[in-house]
């Protein structure tokens, strides 16, 4: 892009518009036709059908597509109906999440300004803002926000608030000279962007980029392309579930060859093959799952954090870097007085004592200098004089009693030229100018100073005390401020003339400073493995500042700005990320360099913010943050989660029930995996001995859809424990299948497997293969049901305190055992579900068999402590 702001105001309007001096309406259509209309547009969106179909995709559902149409095929409606109402209702769940996840790009639409007033034909006009075209010349007063971006052109005091697009808190002073170097977007201060507004002042500028050309179209663009990061769990269910489709479909195509070469019905053994098929496949883990999610967010709602993405949950239990805004998100996004300095002393905001006449002079300066107002809560002005007045309010010194008693008769307005601002009242020594603005400025026009109660000539060693303390609270990243007077014999209408011969009265220090809780939160984050990063548009040295005072930067080195980014390749950048806590002047293609680099070191990043420019960098985070009080809507729409409150520390709570989700959502596989493999045991062991098949495929699908859901459904519903928040972070490459987990699975589904086909050869001893299957059914139901309690912690839980904490999983037991106990005991739903009557004593057998695979399985956790 052309750097207009190297250019004077004169060059870069013979750039744009040669000769003219306006645009008449014969160019304007000429330059409509060349630029197009000043907005933004996006990609073309999928419709909700398109969706709706995409989540089809996945492998193990067109298996269970299939299964339903060879089952419908051979008859089996009951089959083919279950199996597509489970995976219809995972489809519309999908849908309905995506459909409402992707606004970022109409939001950003509407920061265009509805109208501006521009030069047409020589005639000042308003119009909608999106007929402004290159070239045009817009007038702007405070209130107006800017519809285009633009070279400035005329600055009366202009000041303009881009906090939504650079982050930084204070409001910008324009000027209309040209400016040296190359310069980042914060420090251009003569131009204007789209979506900043004017706080004060006034002054024109001519658009030198309309639509997606201007900054904010800019970061439309990186929010269009910016990926959305699959969660580990997604990316770990997705390989599992490839994985898991072969060796099924293996399974299933031995077993129906088996059945075949034994001479049985070849419709029979692909019926039974299907229904195996559909019983190993746990096709209810993804609701539960979503179940498991929706639940979760529930709760974080309540704690404030609402979830717009319901996987988003999954990847904050395995967050490990947060990368954060500083201004609003870390801060108040408030300016506030943290020091007075006057008569050579330190006066902290906390020690102002309106009654001590030192202090007091201060506060009647600072407020009466002063063009800010708060009216029940509602502030008007730059914030650097609101925190003067809110100060005053703070310790009993209203601003407008103050200036009620010592009303304004004169002023000469802040320039950003002179860097001062003046004010004449009529105090009780005499008519009195009083004066702030820069320090440096100040000290030329000073020749005395208040100095124990006197005023008197100002000495080098005054100034050079002065020029100390300033450095000093500039270090600290404190915005520092002179104020001094002048008493004049009568009243007069001062003038920037008159800004000489001072009487030096102090400095005031004032910063946006941290929330109170972020020092606690980011203690929290490096308790929990978690690393805070700081990022931000704001100067290197206030960044740092906040950054050593809430515990997330020990010294500068780990301190930079973004144009050092610059330099640097991916490879590079990878490096460099890892010894750096702050970055500071960044623009929103370096916060998504950063974000990526650390997500390449395989990591999982949670991204902070509540300006324009942080939504692209969160929505290419894996968990992006925005701020639910002083966030935009392009940044809310843009991220994973909101906090309705504006608080840090939220989203450490937030961690906290991720990584306790993630924990159950692995003891529902657990449940889910070591059953269906128990089945699987069963049914292979009775083919290779040259037994009947044990199961039945309406007695897979029972236990698939009944005795399945609701324990594992429980199970994702367990309590949370608070010292997860002590771990670390789990890595971003751990599949859930660990080896580990891989053999709980396996060890607890054979020690399953054993009880059902001991039951099956009881019930088969007279060759009885109804009564066998019968048995094997009963007690494959029941053992799973009392297997979900094994399931509720690595540890032993039988008969402790943990073991009925739990009421969904009473529940699931409880309407599973008599759904069962129905089955095997009313004789109208005998024919139906291929059984048939149990005595008491093979009762007691099937009760008897399930209790003992429990008590085996909590044995073990103990001995050899899988």
């Amino acid at each position: 892009m052309k750097a207009y702001y190297n250019e004077s105001s004169d060059e870069v309007q013979r750039s744009l518009n040669g000769n003219m001096d306006f645009l008449t309406d014969e160019e304007v259509k000429k330059r409509h036709k060349k630029f197009g209309p000043n907005q933004l547009t996006g990609e073309k969106k999928k419709s909700t059908i398109q969706i709706f179909l995409e989540q089809y995709k996945d492998v193990l559902v067109l298996i269970l597509i299939i299964s339903a149409v060879v089952s419908l095929f051979l008859g089996e409606t009951e089959s083919a109906v279950v199996i597509l109402i489970v995976i219809t209702m995972n489809a519309v769940l999908g849908t309905v999440q995506t459909v409402k996840a992707e606004k970022s790009l109409d939001s950003l639409k509407q920061l265009a300004a509805p109208e501006a007033k521009v030069v047409r034909n020589g005639v000042v006009v308003q119009i909608p803002g999106r007929e402004i075209t290159v070239g045009d010349i817009v007038h702007l007063e405070a209130g107006d926000y800017i519809p285009a971006d633009g070279r400035i052109l005329e600055s009366a005091s202009l000041k303009v608030d881009e906090s939504a697009l650079t982050g930084e808190s204070l409001g910008v002073d324009k000027t209309s000279e040209a400016l040296e170097g190359e310069l980042p977007l914060g420090d251009r201060r003569n131009m204007v962007f789209s979506g900043s507004y004017v706080t004060y002042g006034r002054g024109c500028f001519i658009v030198t980029d309309i639509g997606m050309n201007t900054e904010v179209g800019k970061i439309a663009d990186l929010l269009k392309n910016a990926s959305e990061k699959k969660t580990p769990l997604q990316v770990n269910l997705d390989n599992f579930g490839k994985k898991l489709s072969v060796m099924i479909l293996v399974l299933c195509a031995v077993l129906f060859v088996m059945q075949v070469l034994k001479g049985g019905n070849v419709a029979d053994a692909f019926l039974f093959a299907v229904a195996l098929a559909v019983a190993a496949i746990p096709e209810a883990l993804s609701s539960i799952v979503t179940i498991v999610l929706a639940f979760g967010t529930r709760r974080m709602a309540g704690e404030g954090a609402i979830i717009r993405k319901l996987q988003s949950v999954e990847s904050l239990g395995s967050v490990s870097v947060i990368c954060s805004d500083k201004t609003g998100t870390l801060t108040q996004n408030k300016m506030t007085i943290e020091h007075y300095y006057t008569d050579g002393q330190d006066i902290l905001a906390e020690q102002v004592d309106p009654k001590n006449p030192l202090h007091k002079q201060m506060l009647r300066l600072s407020i009466l200098c002063n063009d800010s107002t708060n009216i029940q809560g509602q502030e008007i002005g730059d914030p650097t004089e609101t925190a003067m007045i809110n100060l005053g309010d703070d310790v009993g010194v209203p601003a407008q009693r103050i200036r009620n008693a010592y009303p304004r008769i004169s002023e000469v307005p802040f320039d950003s030229d002179r860097k001062l601002m003046s004010t004449f009242h009529k105090l009780r020594d005499g008519y009195t100018m009083i004066t702030k603005g820069a320090v440096d400025v100040m000290l030329e026009r000073v020749d005395y100073i208040w100095k124990g109660g006197k005023i008197l000539p100002i000495t080098a060693e005054d100034v050079e005390n002065i020029i100390r303390v300033n450095e000093q609270y500039s270090r600290e990243g404190l915005r520092v401020l002179g104020i001094g007077y002048r008493i004049f014999p009568q009243e007069k209408n001062i003038s920037a003339e008159d800004e000489k011969e001072l009487v030096f009265q102090g400095l005031i220090a004032m910063m946006d400073p941290p929330r109170e809780e972020s020092a606690e939160a980011v203690a929290d984050c490096k308790r929990a493995g978690i690393r805070p990063v700081m990022i931000t548009g704001d100067h290197k040295v206030t960044a740092a500042a906040i950054a050593k005072r809430i515990g997330i930067l020990d010294d500068m080195s780990q301190a930079c700005e973004g144009r050092e980014i610059d330099g640097l390749n991916d490879e590079e950048l990878k490096d460099f990320v890892e010894n750096i806590r702050v970055y500071a002047r960044v623009t929103p293609e370096h916060k998504i360099r950063i974000v990526r680099a650390w997500q390449e070191k395989g990591n999982i990043v949670a991204m902070t913010g509540d300006g324009v420019n942080d939504a692209p960098a969160l929505k290419q985070a894996d968990v992006g943050v925005a701020m639910g009080i002083t966030g935009t809507e392009v940044a809310k729409d843009a991220a994973s989660m909101i906090l309705t409150d504006d608080n840090f520390a939220t989203i450490i709570k937030a961690v906290e029930s991720g990584r306790n989700i993630y924990e159950n959502i692995k003891k529902a596989i657990q449940f889910l995996l070591s059953g269906n493999f128990a089945a699987i045991l069963v049914v292979i062991a009775a083919s290779l001995a040259g037994l009947p098949v044990p199961f039945a495929p309406v007695h897979l699908l029972f236990i698939n859809l009944l005795t399945d859901s609701l324990p594992a459904i429980a199970l994702g519903l367990e309590p949370y424990r608070h010292d997860v928040m002590d771990e670390k972070p789990r890595p971003a490459n751990e599949p859930i299948l660990t080896k580990k987990f891989l053999m709980r699975i396996a060890v607890e589904g054979a020690v399953i497997g054993a009880a059902v086909f001991a039951a099956f050869l009881v019930g088969y001893s007279d060759g009885n293969a109804m009564l066998a299957s019968t048995m094997a059914f009963a007690v494959l139901c029941l053992s799973r049901l009392i297997h979900g309690y094994s399931c509720k912690a690595d540890k032993r839980v039988l008969f402790t305190k943990k073991f009925f904490d739990n009421r969904y999983m009473q529940g699931a037991f409880l309407g599973g055992f008599v759904l069962l106990t129905a089955v095997i005991t009313i004789p109208a739903l005998h024919g139906f579900f291929a059984v048939q009557i149990l005595g008491a004593g093979e009762l007691a057998i099937v009760y008897g068999m399930s209790v003992v695979s429990m008590l085996v399985i909590q044995g073990m956790k103990s001995l050899i402590k899988i």
